[in-house]
């Protein structure tokens, strides 16, 4: 597996909830992995189960195997400050700015720069050594932007051409386009067995490729459960009424008498068996389109419960069963 793992989809599919879930997938037998949030929404605290995370890195779980999961919710403020002391050693300088509102305008008038902030802090932990010369961290999963922004937003270099063709801030770009277009970044596409939410991940592959950046995995989130299969579904619409309120009435649900129970839920049941034909049909379909994406797909279950703490480690178990690790 590449080191910096990158998860976007579009709003609504659950990222958040697959990038935490990788990340707890990856920190298996010991290993060490770093989950980054970039949009400033507390998702993975509240995931967690935590409080609001700082602008410092922070264990917050253990995997299975003693593994750690370490978090960091990236502030580009804070980060322009760490750039300026790192490039310019405006360290004291650099604070008196802030207060002046100096930094939130140039995060704001110059999104390129932001960008750059963001994904170098990300880039910057991926290639961090200790003292022994091993990593600090196995991997490092970023919480990334929208599909419909993920090219943009990684493909910095183009966004600082207009801004620094030469110096530290050009230097800063160009290092971080060389760890993002490497084989040790993969992008992976989270999606949901629906229309939209296909489109626009096969939409965001394609624009990543004719960026040349790494695509890595799509993701099926929350795929509800096989009740039945075609040929059950043919079944139920082949038998006769008859047949039917018999059989429920051999289940125990109402007498077998005309105009009972057993005959009264035949046309509810045969409705709800329409409504999950209809479904039954769009979700193949649907995965047929992702599957002539010819990228490794993998589906994560709905939890009927909904997504706490518990819910995460599941899914977590469930990459790891599928080969993520």
């Amino acid at each position: 597996m590449s080191r910096l793992q990158v998860v976007s989809g579009k709003g609504g599919t659950g990222k958040t909830t697959v990038a935490a879930a990788l990340a707890l997938a990856l920190a298996t037998e010991g290993k060490r992995t770093l989950l980054v949030e970039v949009e400033g929404r507390q998702g993975i605290a509240q995931l967690f189960e935590t409080e609001a995370l700082p602008y410092e890195e922070r264990k917050i779980a253990v995997a299975p195997g003693g593994g750690e999961v370490h978090a960091l919710a990236i502030d580009p403020e804070l980060a322009l400050l760490d750039y300026l002391q790192m490039f310019y050693k405006l360290g004291s300088a650099g604070r008196a700015l802030k207060k002046l509102g100096a930094i939130e305008f140039a995060t704001t008038i110059a999104p390129g720069l932001r960008d750059v902030l963001l994904t170098g802090k990300a880039c910057e932990a991926v290639r961090r050594k200790d003292r022994s010369g091993r990593f600090v961290y196995d991997h490092v999963v970023m919480d990334a932007p929208p599909t419909g922004r993920i090219t943009r937003f990684l493909n910095v270099n183009d966004e600082v051409a207009g801004l620094a063709k030469i110096g530290p801030i050009h230097n800063q770009a160009q290092a971080v386009m060389r760890v993002l277009k490497s084989p040790e970044t993969s992008v992976h596409m989270v999606t949901l067995l629906e229309e939209m939410p296909v489109q626009e991940t096969a939409d965001g592959i394609t624009e990543l490729r004719g960026a040349n950046l790494p695509v890595g995995r799509v993701i099926v989130n929350m795929v509800r459960p096989a009740v039945l299969d075609e040929s059950e579904l043919d079944l139920a619409h082949a038998a006769p009424r008859t047949a039917l309120a018999k059989a429920l009435s051999g289940a125990g649900l109402g007498g077998a008498r005309r105009g009972g129970l057993a005959e009264r839920l035949v046309d509810p049941l045969l409705q709800q068996a329409d409504e999950y034909a209809e479904r039954f049909a769009l979700e193949r379909e649907q995965r047929a389109v992702l599957t002539d994406l010819g990228l490794p797909l993998h589906e994560l279950p709905l939890l009927a419960e909904g997504m706490d703490l518990a819910g995460l480690y599941e899914l977590a178990t469930e990459l790891r069963q599928q080969g993520i690790s």
